[in-house]
């Protein structure tokens, strides 16, 4: 796929820009990975966009998952059938999502939960409104940052199941810790992980409950878990992919479908460049190093960022001329498409319009 862009003068820099060409071909591969697209569940967190959201409707996939209640009205403005918010709503967020339910009552919403008082507390919100939500037990498989143990969820499956105002329905298994590179040792510690959950939705059909839906892994695993047939997965990179999966998963032949676009702006000194790139632009959770890559200037080392600018060492005698571009596959895509209003979509190389990320806001409407 070509990346440049023939009329790159008028886009001011930085920018985020979105390769459509790109994204379908990344959504059709996830449809063909799995083989089944109502067992996909894509994440919407990373893209946060209504237009990415269409192309996928447009595919076809009609099951979502998303964080934020931001997040999940967009998917009901989209028209999206079923959306769980991937999140326990705690405080003034169980009003909001009640609020999005109600403004959008075509769409299925489902949320999570992990322990009892949440679920009481949702419960009775919920069944005041005259409401039964959906809900799925957040299992914790190894992540530790949120979730029950399987082998303590069962005591909770069954005590939501009796209370009015919420159904369960599944558990979320969330691996994210699972990050090995070599694809074997990457299935042997996710296998690990799952088998509780199996044991779990096992322990439940024998005491005579309908068979839990199991919505498992994110992007590490994806490949793994779609070979589960009565499995859910849910990635949610695969959409615009980044150079930190793409060097983790090279199992998963996504391609870059967004990138940063940067100028150089000043010339520190005789082998340093800067460029229109800091921390407000491009996720700077990693080291320096691991923050951007650039197609057209791999050789190039960080050395320094701050707001608004990013240090590079070019070496001495080197040939960058302050305003030429560069482009750059973020290391982390998802918190990089939250730094930014808006995407430009560019399409056999010329800019053809925006792509707005309405769910960056914390709020929407409701």
């Amino acid at each position: 796929m070509t990346y440049t862009i023939d009329d790159i003068d008028q886009l001011d820099s930085p920018a985020l820009v979105i390769y459509p060409e790109g994204v379908r071909h990344n959504i059709d591969l996830a449809i063909r990975m799995i083989g089944d697209v109502q067992r996909l569940r894509p994440h919407v967190k990373t893209h946060k966009s209504a237009d990415a959201t269409r192309l996928m409707l447009d595919a076809g996939i009609r099951k979502f998952k998303c964080a934020t209640i931001a997040e999940a009205e967009m998917l009901g403005m989209c028209g999206a059938p079923d959306v769980l918010l991937a999140y326990q709503p705690v405080g003034p967020k169980v009003q909001r999502f009640m609020a999005v339910m109600e403004k959008y009552p075509a769409t299925r919403f489902s949320c999570l939960t992990d322990n009892l008082a949440a679920a009481q507390a949702m419960a009775v919100a919920f069944a005041a409104r005259h409401l039964e939500v959906p809900v799925f037990i957040d299992l914790n498989i190894g992540q530790n940052r949120t979730g029950i143990a399987p082998e303590q969820a069962f005591e909770l499956y069954t005590a939501c199941a009796a209370m009015k105002g919420i159904a369960p329905v599944g558990f979320q298994a969330y691996d994210g810790h699972i990050r090995n590179s070599d694809l074997q040792a990457r299935k042997t510690a996710c296998d690990a992980a799952f088998l509780p959950v199996q044991t779990l939705q096992q322990t439940l059909v024998k005491a005579g409950y309908p068979e839990p839906v199991i919505i498992a892994g994110g992007s590490p695993t994806f490949s793994i878990h779609a070979a589960r047939k009565q499995v859910e997965c849910s990635p949610g990179t695969f959409i615009y992919w980044d150079k930190g999966y793409a060097d983790l998963c090279p199992d998963q032949p996504f391609l870059p479908a967004a990138l940063l676009v940067t100028r150089v702006v000043s010339l520190p000194d005789a082998g340093k460049l800067c460029f229109d790139l800091g921390h407000k632009s491009v996720a700077a959770e990693n080291p320096i190093d691991h923050r951007i890559f650039f197609l057209n200037a791999p050789g190039l080392i960080p050395v320094g960022q701050s707001e608004e600018h990013l240090v590079v060492e070019a070496g001495e005698g080197h040939s960058w001329k302050i305003g030429d571009v560069l482009y750059g596959i973020p290391f982390h895509i998802c918190p990089t498409v939250a730094l930014h209003e808006r995407a430009y979509a560019v399409e056999n190389q010329k800019i053809t319009g925006e792509w707005r990320a309405i769910a960056r806001d914390r709020k929407i409407t409701c």
